[in-house]
Order: C-alpha cells, then sequence, then structure tokens
C-alpha cells in the first residue's frame, strides 16, 4: 500500500470519528444500539448468576435471608408505628402535604467515556429529558441524572456539573455542593455568619426539589472563607465503585 492510499484512509477515518463524536444525527441512533446491546447482555449475566445461586446456594440463602427477615420485621413495624402517627399529626392539622415520594430501582449500564467513573449511561422507563432526578445508592445522596442526547446521563458525587442544595451540621447552614473531579466535594455559597464545624454531616435541604430533605452526602473535613462566603470540602458516603444499581427520585412531593 502506497503513502497515498494510506493518508486517504487516515482522513476518512478521522472524518467518520469526528462526525461520530460531535454530530448528534450520528450518535443518537448509535447509542440506541448499544444501549440495547448492552442491555440485553447485563440481563443474560443477570439471569445466569440468579439461576448458578438459586440451584447451588440456596440453603445459604434461605438461613441468611432467615436472619434478615428476622430484621427487617422489627424495622418495618417501627416504621409503621412511625408513619401511622406522623399520618394521625397531618389528618389533625388538615395538611395536604404528600408524605410518599416516588422512587425508582434503575440499572447502571456502562461509563460514558472510559477513565471518567463519574458520568455513567442508565437504564430508566418514562424518562423526561427536561427534568433533574436525584440518585440514591443505599440511602445516601450519590449524584443527579441529566438528559444527554435525549437519554439519561447520571452525574455522580465528583462530576464537576453535579450540584444540588444542602444544610450543613447542628446550625443548618445552607449551601451548595458539587463535584470536583476528586474523591471529595465542595460546598459554596455558605453564609458567614452561620457557624459550622470540621466534622459537621452534610445532609440534603430539599429545597431543590430534587432529592428529599435530610438524605446524607458527607462530613466536612475542611473549611475556608473567601468573597463573603464561606465553602467547605466535604468527604462523602458514596464515591462510585461501579455500582449496578441506584434508586432514583422521581417525585419528592
Amino acid at each position: 500500500m502506497n503513502k497515498q492510499k494510506l493518508f486517504l484512509l487516515l482522513f476518512i477515518a478521522l472524518v467518520i470519528g469526528g462526525a461520530l463524536y460531535f454530530t448528534n444525527l450520528f450518535q443518537s441512533p448509535i447509542l440506541y444500539l448499544t444501549h440495547a446491546i448492552k442491555s440485553t447482555y447485563l440481563d443474560g449475566v443477570e439471569s445466569i448468576q440468579n439461576g448458578f445461586n438459586e440451584h447451588f446456594k440456596q440453603q445459604a440463602t434461605i438461613i441468611d435471608l432467615r436472619k434478615k427477615n428476622q430484621y427487617y420485621e422489627k424495622e418495618l413495624l417501627t416504621l409503621h408505628q412511625v408513619a401511622d402517627e406522623y399520618r394521625n399529626i397531618i389528618r389533625e392539622e388538615n395538611s395536604t402535604i404528600a408524605i410518599e415520594p416516588h422512587i425508582d430501582l434503575v440499572r447502571a449500564l456502562s461509563y460514558v467515556r472510559f477513565g471518567d467513573p463519574h458520568k455513567l449511561w442508565i437504564e430508566m422507563d418514562h424518562f423526561d429529558p427536561k427534568r433533574v432526578y436525584g440518585l440514591l445508592y443505599r440511602g445516601y445522596a450519590a449524584g443527579i441524572v441529566v438528559s444527554k442526547n435525549n437519554r439519561p446521563i447520571a452525574l455522580l458525587n465528583g462530576d464537576l456539573k453535579s450540584s444540588y442544595a444542602v444544610n450543613i451540621g447542628a446550625s443548618v447552614a445552607p449551601g451548595i455542593v458539587r463535584g470536583n473531579n476528586t474523591r471529595r466535594l465542595i460546598v459554596e455559597f455558605i453564609p458567614t455568619w452561620i457557624p459550622i464545624s470540621v466534622g459537621d454531616e452534610v445532609l440534603t435541604s430539599g429545597l431543590d426539589r430534587i432529592f428529599l430533605s435530610g438524605l446524607k452526602v458527607g462530613k466536612v473535613v475542611s473549611i475556608s472563607r473567601a468573597q463573603g462566603y464561606q465553602s467547605a470540602v466535604v468527604e462523602p458516603y458514596f464515591y462510585g465503585k461501579n455500582p449496578a444499581y441506584f434508586h432514583l427520585i422521581r417525585e419528592v412531593r
């Protein structure tokens, strides 16, 4: 192969690669196809794993589930009692506040780009590309879900564009948490007249209607002041390590 043919092939490859990378016209059908393949593959893997576990690990699983069932039964009774008392208070006060948020289980398909652990394609039914959804992992705030090419993309804690409203410590100091492309998060725009301390717990405020209030985010590890505000560096309770499933908050109220 002479140099002219080699140059021509490289030029064509670059043109096609650029078109696929920058043009939504090409990206959308390719994303649709790859997501369908990934979803089918994950379904098959889970089916095989479940079959293997059901066949070879039945006894151990039954013993483990019995222990967990006893624990959850006790917890469920406690929650029922608290929920019943709360409903009575709401009823007596004639409040119209909704107390049952809409939460779904969603599955991670793949990283958006290799080398970036903060962005994931997720599988989600009835996705509204105009909305921002809150994402949870084992009860901890894990990030947000937004639209890219009209498909749901998870921006996990750590991503620069992952931000939501929080409160800090016993003083309930308000702020906005965001990612920093590292493990630790940054809380900005904290009023200087509200005291905060290292070790304070950071919780979602719910004021942005993305998360419920009171969900755990992390703990403050350092504090600084600049331009009339305080900022806090936070060690998060969740940091992505290839999780397979999340809980997604569709409606707060």
